[in-house]
């Protein structure tokens, strides 16, 4: 029923409907160096409208900001306060099928986490199927090493 009014209120008061954002976790890996620099960042994300709660950890340097928020909002309003800023580019190790390939692995992520697929299939395309070539021809019959490696 309350949706029902907001609805009509929005339509009635501006002569069209109203867009509300949706209700959404963002997590941004942020470099954080000291207590000063953690609390500016949660300082200035609490203040974006619509913020529910706002979690920062700085030993993964990581903030999850979960409201009513537009991620590329957050990501600016966090980039606002001088520190090095991006969406969260890892995944949880349980998520990836293959979490020890090459483009997947990296050793700048936190314990427990691999990059996100979703960049590495782009990278994979860039390279034009190099790689998937190499993994066929690793295990191939033709290859005079394929034993020592199985």
């Amino acid at each position: 029923m309350e949706e029902t009014l907001d609805y009509l209120s929005g339509f009635l008061c501006t002569g069209h409907k109203v867009q509300k954002k949706q209700f959404q976790t963002v997590e941004l890996k942020v470099r954080m160096d000291c207590d000063g620099c953690e609390l500016k960042v949660k300082k200035a994300l609490s203040s974006i409208n619509g913020v529910q709660s706002v979690d920062v950890d700085r030993k993964q340097q990581k903030a999850t900001v979960t409201g009513y928020v537009e991620p590329n909002q957050v990501l600016r309003r966090a980039k606002s306060t001088g520190n090095q800023a991006e969406l969260w580019p890892y995944l949880p190790y349980s998520l990836v099928t293959h979490p020890c390939t090459a483009v997947i692995y990296d050793k700048k992520a936190p314990s427990g986490y691999v990059r996100n697929v979703v960049e590495c299939v782009a990278l994979v395309s860039d390279h034009g199927g190099e790689q998937e070539d190499q993994l066929a021809d690793m295990f191939s019959e033709d290859n005079p090493n394929s034993c020592s490696i199985m």
